[in-house]
């Protein structure tokens, strides 16, 4: 005689076996630890290959040395720093610059005129340092020999400035911003066909192996789908959730992420968004999965499955370079679009408050509704041994 378990308990109890079971597993521990370095490992490389240069230009000095200050506060003001080395002798600057231990020097004429000396063409930023620096030392002296003092010169025009109000200002973020797109994107493709593969493949080696017909000796077989999918599911989490804090925490510690709301907010959204994706696509895989017996027959029956999820990833990518046009505003209303639409939407800051709600109650609607269906596809085809069920037949009463 069975003895069937009360709802709750029956599903944490498959639950948890779904879980101890899948973390214990050797390959997924290695797995996930080698990813995880690789993920710290490639932030840190990219940090270090990418960070900015904060070197100073070396420029050498010949003859005038009252042009030396005129370089520093130049360069400073404009964001290309240097670093002033005052010579007397002109073939001594010429063989440093050879030599690489300048980057070039400025040889002083008649004039006001002057020589740059370089190994190679100069670099633009350093270009416009030298001009501005030559152009304004000339006219200083300019104004000297016409008796104008020009510091005071200078006193009198400060309050003569340009104050520019940009209506549409560039977003300083903006890059970090498409990064976390792009990454949140790619990280929710890869949990959710995943572990919906997960979920399918389980389904079908119970019933293969016909510890399905134990199981549902004390368990009923929504109690047996909804453990897995739970089970399953929060190892996905866990996962994700472990790539996330790793590559954000990294970023952050790097450097190179410097939108902490931003970063947080989009981890946050990834992990939600998740949820409801492998919600919505767990409980069709198990479906997918209870409808045949051999493992190599679930890709006929998950295909729709797999082309469903490889469209909303290859919509989510085309839209990361403008997440707030019209098809990415469209598409992240409709169910299970928004799953993926979403976090890349939160990502790029375009999404409003109302639209984040909105979005939750029609995906936890929707997912609902579809769940209702592949429990009843999962209840008449979980326990047909030995053939593939048929579409017809799974919806047949």
């Amino acid at each position: 005689m069975s003895t069937q378990l009360s709802g709750a308990r029956a599903v944490g109890l498959v639950a948890r076996r779904e879980f101890t079971t899948q973390i214990a597993k050797k390959s997924f521990l290695i797995s996930n630890i080698i990813i995880l370095i690789a993920i710290v490992g490639g932030i840190i490389g990219i940090s270090l290959f990418s960070g900015g240069d904060d070197s100073k230009s070396t420029i050498g000095v010949v003859g005038d040395q009252s042009l030396s200050q005129t370089l520093v506060t130049t360069g400073d003001a404009i964001g290309t720093p240097v670093e002033v080395k005052e010579y007397s002798d002109e073939q001594a600057a010429r063989t440093d610059v050879k030599d690489g231990n300048l980057d070039l020097a400025v040889v002083s004429g008649d004039g006001g005129s002057v020589t740059v000396v370089t190994n190679k063409e100069i670099d633009t930023n350093l270009r416009v340092v030298v001009e501005s620096s030559v152009a304004q030392q000339a006219q200083s002296t300019a104004l000297t020999e016409a008796g104008v003092d020009p510091a005071q010169l200078a006193n009198a025009t400060a309050a003569a400035t340009v104050t520019v109000d940009t209506l549409d200002p560039p977003d300083p973020e903006q890059g970090q911003r498409i990064a976390l797109s792009v990454a949140a994107v790619a990280l929710l493709y890869m949990q959710i066909m995943l572990f919906g593969t997960y979920v399918a493949m389980g389904v079908v080696e119970e019933k293969s192996s016909r510890v399905v017909e134990l199981l549902l000796s004390t368990l009923r077989p929504l109690q047996l789908l909804w453990g897995k999918v739970l089970g399953i599911g929060a190892v996905g989490l866990l996962q994700l959730a472990a790539y996330a804090i790793a590559g954000v925490g990294t970023g952050l510690a790097t450097g190179l992420l410097t939108v902490t709301g931003t970063a947080i907010g989009v981890l946050i959204g990834t992990i939600g968004w998740f949820i409801l994706g492998f919600a919505f696509f767990a409980v069709l895989y198990a479906a997918a999965g209870s409808m045949v017996s051999r493992q190599e027959d679930v890709n006929a029956t998950a295909a729709p499955l797999v082309i469903l999820i490889v469209a909303m990833f290859g919509i989510a990518f085309s839209t990361v370079g403008n997440p707030d046009g019209t098809l990415s505003n469209v598409l992240s209303w409709i169910p299970p679009f928004s799953a993926i639409l979403m976090p890349l939407r939160i990502a790029a800051g375009v999404a409003t408050p109302f639209q984040i709600v909105g979005t939750i109650v029609l995906m936890v609607t929707v997912t609902v509704i579809f769940s209702m269906i592949a429990a009843k596809i999962y209840q008449r085809s979980i326990l047909r041994i030995g053939k593939v069920v048929s579409w017809k037949e799974a919806f047949g009463r």
